[in-house]
């Protein structure tokens, strides 16, 4: 991949912009996670916002971002804004590499977010002093549920779900005979800033949410991806599962990126032509 340095200037992002093909924006949060798609990439420059680095260039002729976001959710979700103001993308996909929550799922199997949810948005029971801590007893926090006080508002303690979008859901399904390093399937990916090595936690969260897997980005991407109307998908690799004793595998963050980059050659071949 040969990279051309550019700099963050408004006039090199609106070459993206004004392109009658609106870029799909691939994320990753860490080097591992993001710069084996980026090496993917053909006609590569690079553009950088804050922290936030972006790779644009093609994929089959076709404009494809990869934004490598950093970990967390504030991250993820100042990154998602930035990439859709300065680049208008007409799709996005989270992806990346996730624990474990369910004890079917294996180390390589792949989790297409037909739903993700924020797993750190929770509000505790009353309790006066020295009545202990009850992990157990909290409620989830939808933060959009009005604009009024989440903490007040009893509408607000309602799990919130981010659907992941039909046409990308597609795709994704559409090539998973390709892949052969594991199993793939239709889940909930949990997201929070939060890294939860507590078996019995992880199966509270599992029986409570539904979540397949628990990693630090999806969520917050999807919500932002909601907020501006564009279509989004997380695909989280399991790298570990402690409620079966799967051991932490790096390499599975190569091989997820080798199935999202089929996902989205497929999804390209489903676009109209320019």
């Amino acid at each position: 991949m040969s990279v051309v340095i550019g700099c963050s200037t408004a006039e090199s992002s609106e070459t993206v912009q004004k392109d009658s093909q609106r870029p799909i924006l691939v994320q990753g949060p860490m080097p591992i996670e993001a710069e084996e798609f980026a090496e993917r990439l053909e006609n590569v420059k690079e553009e950088k916002s804050g922290t936030f680095e972006f790779y644009i260039g093609t994929v089959d002729n076709y404009p494809v971002i990869v934004a490598k976001t950093g970990k967390g959710m504030e991250n993820t979700a100042a990154a998602t804004a930035v990439a859709i103001e300065r680049y208008n993308p007409i799709a996005i996909i989270n992806q990346g590499t996730s624990g474990g929550h369910d004890p079917n799922l294996h180390v390589f199997d792949i989790v297409l977010g037909k739903r993700s949810v924020n797993i750190g948005s929770l509000k505790t029971a009353d309790r006066d002093e020295n009545e202990g801590i009850k992990p157990t007893e909290w409620k989830p926090m939808d933060l959009m549920a009005s604009e009024g006080s989440a903490g007040e508002d009893p509408n607000a303690e309602n799990i919130r779900y981010y659907k992941g979008d039909m046409d990308l859901l597609a795709a994704a399904n559409a090539v998973k005979e390709k892949y052969k390093k594991g199993k793939i399937v239709e889940g909930t990916i949990g997201s929070a800033d939060v890294w939860n090595n507590e078996v019995d936690r992880i199966k509270w969260f599992h029986n409570k949410y539904g979540t397949s897997v628990e990693e630090m980005e999806t969520a917050s991407a999807a919500q932002i991806s909601k907020a501006y109307d564009v279509p989004f998908l997380g695909i989280r690799i399991l790298s570990n599962n402690k409620v079966n004793g799967g051991e932490y595998n790096p390499t599975t963050a190569s091989a997820n990126q080798e199935y999202v980059y089929e996902v989205v050659k497929k999804y390209v071949s489903t676009l109209p032509s320019k």
